[in-house]
């Protein structure tokens, strides 16, 4: 129990830090609100009427801070909304960041999820295949691919798949989530569609990211193959079969158990150019609007988000870890 509250309390500590870190680094940014609110209503024919006390005031109530205080009280003001769930309002969209992050979140979580879950089970059934054919012919070309494949950029494979699939043979959509002019709704053709629209994002990141997974889990595979008591349970008449699952297999995946839970970190970075790729409306796609917009609360929503997301996978990985593999041990250590 000492241990858990531990883990926790270090996991609530690391998201406040992040959270002061990123309002102080979002303001360091050249730029600001303001600027832009006095671009766009300069435009409009009001513009001239509006003074620069009111901008900034205008721009302090979307932002839940107070100008006219210290650094640290704009910081105070606003870790006081966000403890009473709010986030401010988006000065791009209008719109309360919590509602844009609520719309854009699931997007997000559908193809980040696919993708790591298509990534790992291709790269640990190959990577097990490759391990008992070591030295074959099929271990030598898969390992070779599988380097060249984990050696490309996601975003390259984007950019190649849209050319190829989406402009030149028209096979799949280039952008956007679904189509246009369908209501959501549990039927064939919005799921069809949905199905459509994420399949170039989701092949980008499992293209780009098994050959990884397999390497590693090839290595660990050769590792506990030729462990002694693999070697006492051939002598013991065990099967194959049993071998391969309940010994090599379990034992070989557990140390990837926890890089299963860290790479959804690297996968929501890497969301943010995929999503801005095929315009796919999830937090990356916002993120990167919010970014060029210098929308200081909807960057903040969408920077705490993912944090939060990535701590609780962190979390969650070394307080199970203990319950996957027995042998571990939680009470004096970490579980990884």
């Amino acid at each position: 129990m000492r241990y858990i509250v531990r883990r926790v309390g270090q996991s609530i500590l690391t998201v406040l830090s992040v959270v002061v870190l990123t309002f102080l680094l979002v303001r360091a940014m050249p730029g600001g609100p303001v600027d832009y609110l006095r671009a766009k209503l300069m435009q409009s024919r009001t513009g001239n009427q509006i003074s620069m006390s009111e901008l900034r005031s205008l721009a302090a109530d979307y932002m839940n801070i107070h100008p006219g205080e210290p650094i640290w009280m704009q910081l105070w003001y606003y870790v006081s909304s966000l403890a009473q769930g709010d986030l401010g309002r988006s000065i791009w969209y209008g719109e309360p960041v919590a509602d844009i992050i609520l719309q854009s979140a699931p997007w997000t979580l559908f193809l980040l999820t696919t993708s790591i879950i298509l990534t790992f089970a291709i790269g640990i059934v190959l990577g097990a295949a490759m391990a008992y054919k070591e030295g074959s012919w099929f271990d030598t070309t898969s390992t070779v691919v599988s380097m060249f494949l984990n050696s490309v950029p996601y975003f390259i494979a984007a950019l190649l798949f849209v050319y190829v699939i989406s402009i030149q043979f028209s096979l799949l959509p280039a952008s956007g989530n679904v189509a246009s002019g369908l209501e959501a709704s549990f039927s064939v053709a919005y799921i069809g569609s949905i199905i459509k629209h994420a399949t170039l994002p989701i092949l980008s990141l499992v293209i780009t990211g098994f050959g990884g997974i397999s390497l590693g889990m090839r290595g660990n595979a050769i590792k506990e193959i030729g462990e002694e008591y693999i070697r006492v349970a051939h002598l013991r008449g065990v099967s194959g079969r049993r071998i391969a699952t309940r010994y090599v297999g379990r034992n070989a995946v557990l140390p990837l158990y926890t890089q299963f839970m860290i790479s959804i970190g690297f996968m929501f970075g890497g969301s943010v150019v995929l999503e801005q790729i095929f315009a796919y409306p999830g937090l990356g796609y916002y993120l990167l609007t919010a970014i060029n917009a210098r929308d200081y609360p909807l960057m903040m929503g969408i920077f705490i988000t993912i944090t939060v997301a990535v701590v609780l996978c962190i979390l969650f990985a070394d307080l199970t870890y203990s319950k996957v593999d027995p042998r571990v041990s939680t009470g004096s250590g970490e579980s990884y």
